[in-house]
């Protein structure tokens, strides 16, 4: 099969869909890659480690689109890119569906095979694909929160460990998944003050055991979340449903008990956002302010650690992507029901039931499609 992989364009993207060890598995397993020039740049892969793996480096992400019978990208395709997508033609990335009815109507209408790396599920029903960067997105919300907290970041001023003799910030982790786990991680390890919220009796049974007395875990209600959000320096949406919209849980309402200069960090803003307020951003301007509460809304966070997140998620890809390669996606899909739930559109039909409900567009199931 022949495998293109283009420069990502969205603002401030650094990552890149397959790295140069990558190339070389699919190569040595008898397919061709071409890579768009420069590329990998973001990650300090050259055109020259890319062709030493055994890719072609084409000029245009037009060339790629026209000659690769597959699409391997990081992020959802920008509105140029979908154009350029035609019939039976493979994409495998990150897509998002749910909050985006431009993009899910463009890929519809281009006819193409749509794998959203975000709905590919494991025998054990975790999110594979998804879990690399929910880890890197946990880590760094901690991180991007702490300087947004600082006064020339518009926030309160306050050190996140604090001081002797100065209480440290508050953190309120809403979500124990991955994203709130590495995100409570970093938050205690800097010496905060760190609260998680989670409604799941097993996931909260696994934090209390992993942080003791480290981090408190509270059973997540609107009234609880009232209350903590009132004294909280900064809060974490870490909140998922697999595919379909996240939900809002901070209303505008609830936005004005909160202390000016407080720091809200969405990493569900990919599925929508959790904040009523919420609204994606980019690297380039990744905050605003509303009722004196910073909102950090990156909708491509691990993009700003680029190296790292496109290891990490090649290294959970590439089993997928060979698979591909290898059978066609219809056998592909055959035989493999955890790649079939990542299955979102399909030649013309859009086939995530989640995506359907949320967009209230009809949907089909994936199995039709085979």
């Amino acid at each position: 099969m022949l495998i293109g992989v283009p420069k990502e364009i969205k603002n401030h993207e650094y990552r890149v869909g397959l790295t140069p060890e990558s190339v070389a598995e699919l190569v040595a397993a008898g397919h061709d890659v071409v890579v768009e020039t420069q590329a990998g740049s973001g990650i300090g892969a050259a055109d020259g480690a890319y062709e030493k793996a055994g890719a072609k480096i084409i000029s245009t992400a037009k060339e790629i689109f026209e000659k690769a019978e597959m699409i391997i990208k990081v992020k959802e395709p920008q509105a140029g890119e979908r154009a350029m997508l035609r019939p039976g033609q493979i994409l495998y990335t990150y897509l998002h569906l749910a909050p985006d009815p431009e993009q899910t109507k463009d890929l519809i209408k281009s006819g193409a095979v749509c794998i959203a790396y975000e709905t590919v599920t494991s025998h054990t029903g975790e999110l594979p694909l998804l879990k690399p960067m929910s880890q890197v997105a946990g880590r760094l919300s901690i991180q991007v929160g702490a300087k947004a907290l600082q006064k020339d970041g518009g926030g309160r001023g306050v050190l996140l460990g604090g001081v002797p003799g100065v209480a440290p910030a508050k953190v309120l982790i809403i979500g124990g998944g991955d994203v709130g786990f590495n995100a409570a991680q970093m938050a205690v390890g800097m010496g905060a003050d760190v609260t998680i919220l989670e409604r799941s009796n097993i996931v909260m049974e696994r934090l209390s055991a992993y942080f003791g007395v480290k981090a408190k875990v509270i059973r997540s209600t609107p009234a609880v979340l009232a209350d903590l959000i009132k004294d909280a320096d900064m809060v974490i949406g870490a909140v998922l449903i697999p595919g379909a919209a996240a939900p809002k849980l901070i209303t505008r309402d609830m936005l004005k008990t909160m202390m000016d200069g407080s720091v809200l960090v969405d990493v569900a803003i990919d599925q929508g956002g959790c904040f009523e307020t919420s609204k994606p951003t980019t690297h380039a301007d990744p905050t605003y302010i509303i009722d004196g509460v910073v909102h950090y809304c990156v909708a491509n966070m691990p993009g700003a650690v680029a190296r790292t997140s496109t290891y990490a998620l090649n290294a959970a890809t590439i089993y997928h992507a060979k698979r591909l390669a290898d059978l066609g996606w219809k056998e592909a899909l055959r035989r493999d029901e955890n790649l079939r739930n990542g299955l979102n559109v399909c030649e013309g039909k859009l086939t995530y039931a989640a995506v359907g409900e949320a967009l209230g567009i009809e949907t089909v199931t994936a199995e039709s499609c085979l």
